[in-house]
């Protein structure tokens, strides 16, 4: 399997965000592109300027971050449409995974596709390996993120390229990449949100060493979905068993919902339920379910008690800290 390495330079409102076009916040004025091979060792290179024809003045701060000026773009710049149906041929037909630093280049590049109305040849579930998470797992503690400056420094990588243009950050990326434990570390996949399963049958668990997760058709509001079997059964990681919940799902914030199982066998099991609005403002869940232990267990239950005392109006106990839980 080869890897695309993919990022992306874009525009937005000079005027700010209430005057962005409907599902299209980032107009893509840049695309780079470096192609590994299975060792992933570097066998090709794709990068194209965009023509802007949405938001046709460069905002402030993308023009003093990549040094591209609106006249650059209108000389040297293909149409968006011309420019996809190239990077799509250059990708090819031999199976791939696009690689990206961070979340949004893959969303990004669908919205720009739906909003020129290019077919969109990409899989559901659109998986990919974000080389920002990866890194933090390997090298870092597992949730800070760092930008890919930091991580080119910190792995002492020449810097032989400015930053901040696509495809020389996506050169850096596919170094970055290059040093990674895909044994270890490749099985953390991450999803794209940007296409939702379209029915019951097409949602879907992931399945990692230390925790599932699962993606949900969009619903018309955010109750239907606590409503739903499917969503808020708990089952254990190990077994696979039908668990009873010791803690029911509860609200934590207003995107969050917590809960605690409990198998016979293997012990208990964490619940955590993200509500996360869609492209067109419907409402989706993403459930995850973890191992716990039983300090989890016992700060979760807290959590319940604040959360009760927030609804009624009383003030939340703090969270202990380690020292406390651990002392007699």
């Amino acid at each position: 399997m080869r890897y695309i390495v993919l990022d992306l330079e874009w525009n937005q409102s000079p005027r700010g965000r209430e005057d962005s076009v409907p599902h299209l916040p980032f107009e893509i004025i840049e695309i780079g592109a470096v192609m590994l091979d299975e060792q992933r060792r570097t066998v090709g290179e794709f990068h194209r300027l965009i023509r802007p024809q949405v938001y046709r003045q460069l905002h402030f701060k993308i023009s003093e971050v990549t040094h591209m000026n609106i006249e650059e773009l209108k000389k040297q710049g293909a149409l968006f449409c011309d420019a996809i149906e190239e990077f799509l041929e250059w990708c090819g037909q031999e199976e791939f995974r696009f690689c990206t630093w961070g979340s949004m280049d893959l969303t990004e590049l669908q919205r720009n596709m739906a909003h020129y109305g290019v077919d969109n040849p990409f899989p559901r579930p659109l998986l990919y390996y974000d080389v920002q998470k990866l890194y933090c797992l390997q090298y870092g503690d597992g949730s800070t993120k760092e930008s890919l400056d930091q991580a080119v420094q910190e792995q002492a990588i020449q810097e032989e390229r400015p930053f901040h243009r696509a495809l020389d950050d996506a050169y850096y990326t596919g170094r970055i990449l290059s040093l990674l434990d895909m044994e270890r570390y490749g099985v953390y996949l991450s999803v794209d949100y940007y296409r939702l399963p379209r029915s019951r049958e097409e949602e879907f668990r992931l399945y990692f060493p230390n925790y599932s997760k699962y993606v949900s058709r969009p619903f018309a509001n955010k109750e239907d979905i606590m409503k739903d079997k499917e969503l808020t059964d708990m089952v254990c990681l190990r077994c696979g068993r039908m668990l009873r919940k010791k803690v029911r799902w509860f609200p934590w914030g207003q995107k969050l919902y917590l809960c605690l199982a409990v198998c016979p066998e293997h012990g208990y099991m964490r619940g955590k339920m993200r509500l996360k609005k869609s492209e067109y403002d419907q409402y989706y869940g993403v459930k995850t379910i973890k191992e716990a232990s039983e300090a989890d267990a016992e700060q979760l239950l807290q959590r319940r008690e604040d959360a009760k005392k927030r609804r009624s109006g009383k003030k939340a106990t703090p969270p202990a800290s380690d020292s406390q839980r651990q002392s007699p």
